[in-house]
């Protein structure tokens, strides 16, 4: 039986839609968190995020330009390398912060940037949350006051912030108002499985955004991890794997389709050809 939060758009959307949102309930229902049932696959590093929402928070704002176990890995390497994750020493000891992610090997790509995120962070739960980072989304408050708190961290924005609400309520079960208002994270694996699935004609945040809400009005936010694990596992930019997909009984496969930057903006017409694009 499906869950009546989604049976409008598994009913009537389009075929791909429907089995999107399908793999979407199903995640939501195993209570998944980014990597299937794990954040890093270290156990000692997902029990720090399970049990500390400001080791969470950080995790958000490593997950930049790494690959997702790493990123959420990140927060328990920060604490062995410190010693603790005190909000208020993150606050005020910038310098051993950014010593911790520069020390080889490196904590991060962005070795100059994350560590000012993360003492920025610390200093604004301590500021305006009194210290305590589920104070961002407890009581139950709407989807779009939560997104708005978590995009006024630096390094977090509205794309990671999107994708935290999701996790927030599927993986740790927080009620939140709102559902309807929430949406996919713009990232590169979502932005691929839309478009070469059929779900937008063009690489925009307002298609993508628009395809979720038509195709699972009830909670958009629901396709995010599925479209993100179909990218990653087998929708891949390269040598994708049609048949092992969890959509290809309905997928077009425009496989010559891709996606670059932080959009490509480019429409079907004016792609090349299927076989001059595989090169």
């Amino acid at each position: 039986m499906r869950d009546p939060a989604c049976q409008a758009s598994l009913g009537g959307g389009t075929p791909v839609g429907r089995e999107l949102a399908a793999f979407g309930l199903e995640l939501e229902r195993e209570g998944a968190a980014q990597v299937g049932g794990s954040f890093s696959g270290d156990p000692e590093a997902d029990r720090l995020i399970e049990d500390s929402p400001e080791a969470f928070l950080i995790g958000m704002l490593f997950t930049q330009g790494i690959p997702a176990e790493r990123a959420w890995r990140g927060p328990w390497l920060l604490r062995e390398r410190l010693g603790h994750l005190d909000l208020g020493r993150l606050a005020d000891e910038a310098d051993e912060v950014r010593a911790a992610f520069q020390r080889t090997p490196m904590l991060h790509r962005f070795k100059n940037t994350l560590p000012g995120w993360v003492t920025s962070a610390a200093r604004i739960l301590l500021e305006e949350y009194d210290g305590r980072a589920d104070a961002i989304w407890e009581g139950g408050p709407h989807v779009l006051e939560v997104t708005e708190r978590l995009s006024a961290f630096p390094g977090i924005g509205r794309k990671k912030a999107v994708m935290a609400v999701e996790i927030l309520v599927r993986h740790f079960g927080v009620q939140l108002e709102g559902r309807e208002c929430g949406q996919v994270a713009y990232d590169v694996q979502v932005r691929r499985v839309f478009l070469r699935s059929g779900l937008v004609e063009r690489d925009t945040l307002a298609e993508v955004e628009a395809a979720a809400a038509r195709e699972c009005p009830q909670a958009p936010g629901r396709l995010d991890l599925a479209a993100w694990l179909i990218g990653r596992e087998t929708c891949r930019p390269r040598a994708p794997r049609c048949d092992e997909c969890r959509l290809r009984d309905v997928c077009p496969r425009r496989t010559w389709l891709g996606v670059e930057g932080v959009g490509a903006r480019q429409s079907i017409a004016r792609r090349t050809s299927p076989e001059s694009s595989l090169g």
